[in-house]
């Protein structure tokens, strides 16, 4: 089903019946709205308006409409700010954040707990089982504008908190993080000082413990607003829109207190966002690179246990990026059926109606601003709404072959330490991705741990401390499995084992890695044998008393297997991570396709899509029946069949 994001607060009440109508008649059955929206229920302490928003949901509810109700602790008011100024986050830098956009809290304020739960649970008695609401969202973009972290008195103090129950003294606490080195041990947890504002670098144990802090209250912080909800609105889920390429907490963890996960896609954007190089940066500027949502798609699938939405789909040009094309024709058409074919539920569109005024004035909506005439990419939404209905009800997604092992804090510990200024978890991940997709093989993503039965592929594109239970996991496995540079180089303390990189992996992989080397750009290290290419960015000096697959110039090993254990001694470059997935694809026993790069294949229980992000038509496999567009899938077009 489409859905759509809606601000009533900020067009004429006289308006709303009307957009409302609008909205069923092009096929919308979801709005979301209220995210942003304290100032106008509580225009100052204790004092409420709730008048609009009940007048908001009975006119939205009257024209058939299913609400998704945000809970407004995004924007904190003026007047909450000025009487608590110690909400405000603080930069790494020292500086205060203050008020006048967005996001301007921090989350170790235990008074912002208490405000926000006074809030949430105002407007969940109020509007908990008010028959227009269907579910709901905590918050927004959690993280969003490089939030999750604080640098402040209260982060300090909730650390010091942390680190009491952590480490229990400070003996186990100057253990864990080597503080004999450049005495930088402490005598009481009084001591411990933020890991920033130092002459050099900070100890990269106390960062990861300060990452690892903060990113538990961003999930502590939504499972106080979750249980709130649940006590007063019961039989409606909860969502919360995760963001693209945003790794800075764990979103495996926040997704436990959710009902189904969404995320808000804005796939022409990240393209921007993303370390592209300007040649695919140009390439894929006007339609974006045709693995960015999927990616996402796939990820926050996994998030939600299977159950995922689009909360925020971009309907042409956005405002924030470095540029901001218009997306090609039948773009939105596109990226609206991709992930539908992905397993999402709804796709919602941002916005209804472009703003004329305030920050996201440049940003597109389905209408144009202040009118009732829709833009561009409201005419393929409509077109898409009809499609639909035609269409029928998918069937539900199955498990993938290939799973992706996707741990944020690897993403956090390469970011403490690259050692390759270009050695970044999420490309690494991401080109991993794209190397199983451009074999047309779904892709389910897991978190470290996750019971890996019936993945016949299971690839692990980097792991640098390997947890008990992700061990257990790979040692059941049944598939194949392939680890990627600097997997077990790191222990739980961010230190090196004892026994050398990859750890605890050692025996499962027969390799022991001695010396690692960052290539910088424009240095590569030939590799050849059942594989081919080149290692570049990373590379690693391996020993192995396992079988070796390819070697590198100097004939050390490149791609070692050991039973189902493969592991793979450096940053791939496109050629030799292509060969390898395929090899081990092949290995695996998967039917595979090898694809034009701007095709994309989907399969959803029987029924296959295809993707043209091209400037050329391609003939696609089809077989069975066409049950939307044509076999001859045409730039900027989708097809789909039956089996």
């Amino acid at each position: 089903m489409l859905g759509v994001c809606y601000y009533p607060e900020h067009w004429p009440e006289a308006w709303w019946a009307k957009d409302a109508r609008r909205m069923r008649d092009m096929g919308i059955s979801f709005v979301r709205i209220g995210e942003f929206a304290w100032s106008r229920l509580e225009p100052r302490r204790g004092a409420f308006d709730f008048g609009w928003l009940d007048r908001a949901m009975d006119t939205l509810g009257a024209a058939g409409l299913k609400v998704v109700l945000g809970t407004p602790t995004a924007t904190p008011p003026k007047w909450l700010m000025d009487e608590y100024p110690e909400i405000a986050p603080v930069d790494q830098q020292g500086h205060v954040r203050g008020f006048g956009s967005r996001r301007h809290y921090t989350f170790s304020s235990e008074i912002w707990w208490r405000e926000s739960a006074r809030i949430v649970e105002i407007i969940a008695k109020r509007y908990g089982e008010h028959p227009a609401l269907d579910g709901w969202q905590t918050d927004n973009e959690y993280g969003c504008h490089d939030t999750t972290q604080s640098w402040g008195p209260e982060d300090l103090k909730a650390f010091r908190r942390w680190l009491r129950l952590r480490y229990q003294s400070t003996d186990q606490l100057n253990e864990a993080w080597g503080n004999v080195f450049w005495s930088m041990e402490v005598n009481s947890f009084e001591d411990v000082v933020l890991p920033n504002l130092t002459v050099t670098e900070t100890n990269p144990a106390a960062r990861l413990d300060f990452w690892r802090f903060q990113s538990g209250q961003v999930a502590a912080y939504d499972k106080m607003q979750c249980e709130i909800i649940r006590k007063h609105s019961p039989g409606r889920w909860i969502t919360h829109n995760f963001m693209g390429f945003v790794n800075d907490f764990d979103h495996w963890k926040v997704g436990e207190n959710l009902d189904v996960a969404s995320w808000d896609s804005y796939p022409i954007g990240f393209v921007e966002k993303f370390p592209f190089s300007q040649e695919e940066k140009n390439r894929w500027a006007e339609t974006s690179h045709p693995d960015i949502a999927p990616f996402h798609h796939d990820l926050y699938r996994g998030v939600g246990r299977g159950r995922f939405w689009v909360m925020e789909q971009q309907p042409g040009p956005v405002n924030w990026a470095p540029w901001n094309p218009v997306p090609k024709p039948g773009m939105v058409r596109l990226w609206t059926w991709e992930a539908l074919a992905h397993g999402a539920e709804v796709v919602s569109y941002f916005r209804w109606r472009q703003a004329p005024f305030a920050q996201e004035q440049m940003h597109a909506g389905l209408n144009l601003p202040g009118s009732d005439e829709l833009s561009a990419g409201g005419r393929e939404a409509e077109i898409t709404g009809r499609e639909i209905i035609e269409t029928g009800e998918l069937p539900a997604t199955e498990q993938a072959a290939v799973a992706i092992v996707y741990d944020y804090e690897t993403y956090w510990a390469s970011v403490i330490q690259p050692q390759g200024r270009d050695f970044q978890y999420h490309d690494l991940a991401f080109r991993w991705y794209e190397a199983v997709r451009k074999l047309g093989v779904n892709v389910d993503f897991v978190p470290p741990g996750a019971p890996l039965d019936g993945y016949r592929l299971v690839l692990v594109p980097s792991l640098m401390m390997v947890s008990d239970a992700a061990l257990q996991a790979f040692s059941a496995a049944k598939g194949i499995v392939l680890y990627g540079p600097r997997s077990g180089s790191r222990t739980r303390q961010f230190a090196i084992p004892e026994n050398l990189p990859p750890g605890t992996l050692a025996a499962l992989t027969g390799v022991r890695v001695t010396q690692v080397s960052s290539l910088r750009p424009g240095l590569e290290d030939a590799v050849c044998g059942s594989v081919s290419g080149a290692a570049i960015r990373w590379r690693e000096y391996v020993e192995t008393d396992g079988e070796v697959l390819a070697r590198f110039g100097n004939d050390d090993p490149a791609l070692t297997a050991k039973g189902l254990h493969h592991y793979l001694a450096c940053w791939p470059d496109q050629d030799l991570l292509q060969q390898t997935v395929a090899h081990l694809a092949a290995k695996a026993g998967l039917e595979t396709i090898a694809l034009p790069d701007h095709i994309r294949l989907r399969e959803r229980g029987g029924v296959t899509f295809a993707f043209n992000y091209g400037t050329e038509v391609w003939a696609s496999p089809a077989v069975g029946t066409v049950i939307l567009g044509e076999a001859d899938v045409k730039p900027q077009a989708v097809a789909a069949w039956k089996d």
